[in-house]
Formats: structure tokens, C-alpha cells, sequence
């Protein structure tokens, strides 16, 4: 894609004070302009809850086949779900260290713990394969609606899909998913990895018969690869990151679902009790997903808010600009370098900004060195551990309290809630997760 040029980036930077910032590496936060009430808003979007719950239907029609290959979801029935836990010693922590009190109560969504590949991935990723996989078995006359799935993992089936390849570029957790379920069904399944991918992650794929192809270049580079070898073989299946509207759906499921655990931990959401959610964003599928979702359910009583690393602004820019895909951080000359790995994305996915900037509050960055303190104070207070990136949606109570407009301070005067959404975490191997640890304990200890 072409650079924008130094005039247009000029220009840009007369039009939007920020925009400086942003290229300081300074963590900001932002507003959105564009957000429209909800009944306005959803006459833009091409997709509908209609969408969704056919989303929501496959998953469950695909249940007993997950809990009979993956056992580890067997006390679900087959559904790939997380819990929602109140964290209130951890927003204890947050309004001393900041002196900025959070109205409402704390909780965390925690798809860190997501069964199968242990991140939010787990959602659209796997629901993008399954969709794939159904589409080819209808295709072909060997199942039907009315079938119990779980004859899925019959050797018949995994013969038929072995015939078929599945391709896609990543960080890291949404390979981890589409390889690891796509190699379950049969697949022939190929990772397209960029430079920030962690290594166990490519070790933990191979594992799994996935095959890792590895790129010094970033995230961008590592899709291209993807895209290419899907166009070059017709068997072969790539799942778009940057545009797939089946990923997206995948993730915006998570809010129907949301719904319920609200209801069961009896928390309402209403004009009364207004809903704040804080989501890490990368390309922008994942946040994008839920935040699309929990408008669906919750109309204007729910305010979304992305969360990206000062080193990787991408949805910020796109959003900010009004270019969404046309920029990329590279353009701005940030170098898109940092410890958050699953968010370590230079160009924003165009179809997620159009569609989502109707919905969002806003979006604010936030430093490596702030993600290491909250990762490490989330232990401390919790015992819950997440990786880096998760930990970028921590902030954003404190942050809206201290930076948002009048209208938001009103509504967090109400009787609010506030949801991190802990985006991934368990599947990290020990030893790196008491480094992540050890980063955060140092940091703390050096700012006393």
C-alpha cells in the first residue's frame, strides 16, 4: 500500500494536535467524534444481530464435537467460554497508585483463560475454521444440520478434510488457535509468523503438526505471505485477519454470552447502571467483534474503549485520521516495537474501523512499562496472570476518570461497572511468565 506523503502527513498533524503525541510515543487518550446513537449507528453496518445468533447456532451445533477432542471443555458441554470475576483488591491497588477513584465496580473478563488455545483468539479464530469446515462437509453431502457433530472426529472426516489446506498470518494467538483446531479437524494448516512472535508459541504449533513459517518482518508481511499461498492453491482456505467478516462475528458471540454472566452475577446494564468495557486492540478483529456485540446487546448503555501500545497506535491512527487502513504506523514513524506482541500491528483492518466507528467511545495508548506494573500488581492483588498485551484494557477505569468529557464523568456517576477484557495469558510457559513478572517488579521497584 502506498506511503502517505509528507504534505498529507503535515496537513494531518495542523488538523489534529494529538497526532504529535502519538508520534512522541506519548500515551493519550481520544474521544471518538464519530460516535452515533446506537439506532443511527446500526443503519451503516452490513451485518445485524441476525448475524450473530447464526454464529451463536453453529457454535452450539459444533459442541459435542469440541468436548470430544478438546476434554479440557467437557465441563461446558462443548462451549469455549471464560468467567467473568469481580477483581476488587486489584481496584483497590489502581485508585492508590493513580489517587483517582473508580466509580463502579471492577471486573475481569478473563479470555486468558479461554479453553483450546488460551486467549480471545479462541473465539473468532476457531469459529472461522469450524464455519470452513461445515461449509466443506455440506459441500461434499457428508453432514447435515440435524447431525450430532461430534462424528466430526471419525476418521472418515479427517481423511476429507486432510484433502484441504488453511493459511493465516499472526502475531501469535490467532495462529495458535487456527492452527491448533484446524490440525484437530484434518487440515493441512500453515502459520505465517512475523518477527514479535514468541517462540513458544511457534514451538507449541509445531507440536501440534502445524507448519510455522517465520518472518523478520512485522505482522503485515506475515498476512501478505498467508494471502499469497491461499491465491496460489485452491484448496487452500486463508483466514483474513484484516478482513474477515467471520472471524469478526466469531468474537461478537462473546457478548450474548456476556449477557447471561451479567445477569447471573446480577448486574444490570441500563440507563441506571451503564456498562464501560476496556478491549487490547491489534488489527482490530477481536476488540472490533465484541464491541460490536455488546452495542447489539446493550445499545447506549455500553461505551467501548480500544486499548494499544504507544508503539502500535494502529486503530488509533485510522480512526483518528478517517484513513483506517490507508495509514500505518510507519507512515508516522513509529517503529511498531513492543512487548505486546498480539498487538504489534502497524496498518489497522479497514473493514473493522468502518464498521466499529459509529459504536466506540474512544481509544487510548498505553507504554510497555505500564503494561509490566499492571501485570505485575494483577498477581499481587489477584493472583491472576496475564501477558503483557492483556493487561493494555487495565487502565482504562483511571484513565476515563481523569480524561473523559463531561458527558462520561456524568455517567460514571451512575451506578457503573467497568469489564477489562484479559485478552490472553494461560498457555504462557512458566518461566516467561515469571520474567513478564520480574520486568514489572523491577519497574516498581525502580519508581520508589
Amino acid at each position: 500500500m502506498k506511503p502517505i506523503e509528507i504534505v498529507e502527513l503535515q496537513n494531518l498533524k495542523d488538523q489534529l494536535p494529538s497526532l504529535n503525541k502519538i508520534i512522541s510515543l506519548e500515551e493519550v487518550f481520544w474521544i471518538n467524534p464519530k460516535l452515533e446513537a446506537f439506532q443511527k449507528g446500526i443503519k451503516k453496518s452490513a451485518l445485524t444481530l441476525a448475524d450473530v445468533k447464526d454464529a451463536e447456532d453453529r457454535l452450539n451445533r459444533f459442541a459435542p464435537y469440541i468436548a470430544s477432542v478438546f476434554p479440557e471443555t467437557k465441563k461446558t458441554n462443548g462451549i469455549i467460554e471464560s468467567p467473568l470475576v469481580r477483581i476488587p483488591s486489584m481496584k483497590k491497588s489502581l485508585e492508590v497508585a493513580y489517587q483517582q477513584p473508580i466509580l463502579g465496580e471492577l471486573l475481569l473478563k478473563c479470555d486468558s483463560h479461554l479453553p483450546i488455545s488460551g486467549s480471545i483468539k479462541a473465539r473468532g479464530g476457531i469459529y472461522e475454521v469450524l464455519k470452513h469446515a461445515e461449509e466443506l462437509a455440506f459441500q461434499h453431502q457428508l453432514l447435515s444440520k440435524d447431525d450430532d457433530y461430534s462424528i466430526l472426529a471419525s476418521e472418515k472426516f479427517q481423511n476429507f478434510f486432510s484433502n484441504y489446506s488453511i493459511a493465516v498470518g499472526s502475531t501469535g494467538n490467532l495462529g495458535l488457535s487456527i492452527g491448533i483446531i484446524s490440525a484437530k479437524l484434518g487440515f493441512k494448516v500453515t502459520v505465517h509468523m512475523s518477527a514479535d512472535a514468541k517462540q513458544w508459541k511457534k514451538d507449541l504449533l509445531r507440536s501440534k503438526n502445524v507448519e510455522v513459517i517465520e518472518y523478520e518482518a512485522d505482522y503485515s508481511k506475515a498476512v501478505e505471505e498467508g494471502r499469497s499461498q491461499a491465491d496460489a492453491d485452491p484448496t487452500c482456505y486463508f483466514v483474513d485477519d484484516e478482513n474477515s467478516h467471520d472471524l469478526f462475528l466469531g468474537y461478537a458471540v462473546a457478548a450474548i454470552r456476556l449477557k447471561t454472566q451479567l445477569d447471573e452475577l446480577n448486574i444490570s446494564v441500563d440507563e441506571a447502571h451503564p456498562l464501560f468495557v476496556y478491549l487490547p486492540c491489534g488489527v482490530g478483529g477481536g476488540p472490533g467483534g465484541v464491541a460490536f456485540g455488546l452495542k447489539l446487546m446493550f445499545q447506549d448503555n455500553v461505551h467501548c474503549f480500544f486499548a494499544e501500545p504507544t508503539h502500535s497506535p494502529c486503530m488509533l491512527l485510522g480512526l483518528m485520521t478517517g484513513l483506517h487502513d490507508k495509514i500505518s504506523v510507519q507512515d508516522v514513524g513509529i517503529d511498531n516495537i513492543t512487548d505486546a506482541d498480539g498487538l504489534a500491528v502497524g496498518r489497522p483492518s479497514g473493514f473493522v474501523g468502518k464498521t466499529i466507528e459509529p459504536f466506540l467511545s474512544g481509544n487510548y495508548t498505553v507504554s510497555d512499562e505500564h503494561l509490566y506494573l499492571l501485570l505485575k500488581e494483577l498477581v499481587d492483588t489477584e493472583g491472576i496472570k496475564l501477558e503483557p498485551s492483556a493487561l493494555a484494557g487495565m487502565i482504562g477505569p483511571i484513565i476515563l476518570g481523569k480524561e473523559g468529557t463531561n458527558q462520561d464523568l456524568e455517567q460514571l456517576k451512575k451506578k457503573a461497572t467497568h469489564i477489562v477484557w484479559g485478552t490472553g495469558g494461560s498457555m504462557v510457559p512458566e518461566e516467561e511468565m515469571n520474567q513478564y513478572y520480574q520486568n514489572g517488579l523491577k519497574l516498581a521497584l525502580d519508581k520508589q
